[in-house]
């Protein structure tokens, strides 16, 4: 079993790696004996995570994923440094608690440009043969629980993150021919610093209804980097265009 989750010798980016989810994945496929490749906007953050990271084959790249276009040439600093990559995570991602009335055109189209068109971004450019090493290829993109079901004043994250179900789904088909996986993990609430922020709105009554939709308790950012450490490695190899949903049962109900 050990060697299912066997990642030697294999390189992949981690995007939002300075904290929460992207932490706790880059840590995770570090200690895999992956070769990680660190991407956020976050310089300080990026370095600890680095730090923690158990094996040297760490670099780090500061980066805002607003730049769609410049992402082709990233991707190749990217493999200048560690080599050729064998997919990508793409944790990175930023939320607005919001009524629709009060959502402005700027403030939806920055959020779907960081949490969706930069993992289309980074999809298109990996095929290349000068990214892609050929083999063992798996995409994960983070989407949310909010991307399957409504959630009142989430409408523009709702959008970035269902989005990405449908690109997973037509990425695995056009990508299959080149041995390259495409998935998302869903995530119910997961207790990050982004949750932290969002839960400084919230009176105390509000976070325990939130708390009490998830039945087996709100999530810490390992439960999520385990469910992408197995897409990501063999035991995830016959899986490609599914959404793995990960949320202690809050879409059960």
């Amino acid at each position: 079993m050990d060697e299912l989750f066997n990642l030697r010798g294999r390189h992949f980016l981690v995007t939002g790696a300075a904290s929460g989810l992207g932490r706790a994945t880059s840590l995770l496929i570090s200690r895999l004996g992956a070769r990680v490749s660190l991407l956020d906007i976050d310089d300080s953050g990026l370095t600890e995570t680095a730090s923690l990271c158990v094996t040297g084959q760490v670099e780090c790249f500061s980066f805002d994923l607003r730049r769609i276009s410049e992402v082709g040439t990233l991707l190749g600093r990217i493999v200048g440094k560690g080599g050729l990559l064998n997919g990508f995570v793409h944790c990175a991602g930023i939320q607005n608690v919001a009524p629709v009335k009060v959502l402005t055109v700027e403030k939806w189209r920055d959020m779907f440009a960081i949490n969706t068109e930069s993992g289309l971004a980074l999809a298109k450019h990996l095929q290349s043969k000068n990214i892609y090493s050929g083999k063992h290829g798996s995409i994960v993109f983070i989407s949310s629980v909010v991307g399957v079901v409504g959630s009142p004043g989430a409408v523009a994250y709702s959008m970035s993150k269902g989005a990405l179900h449908g690109l997973a789904k037509s990425l695995a088909l056009e990508f299959a021919a080149k041995s390259i996986r495409v998935n998302c993990v869903a995530p119910g609430f997961v207790r990050t610093p982004m949750l932290e922020r969002v839960g400084k709105m919230w009176s105390p009554e509000q976070l325990q209804a939130v708390e009490k939709q998830h039945p087996l308790g709100l999530g810490e950012p390992e439960d999520v980097a385990n469910a992408v450490a197995f897409l990501l490695a063999d035991t995830g190899r016959w899986i490609t265009g599914s959404v793995l949903v990960v949320d202690g049962g809050y879409l059960a109900q």
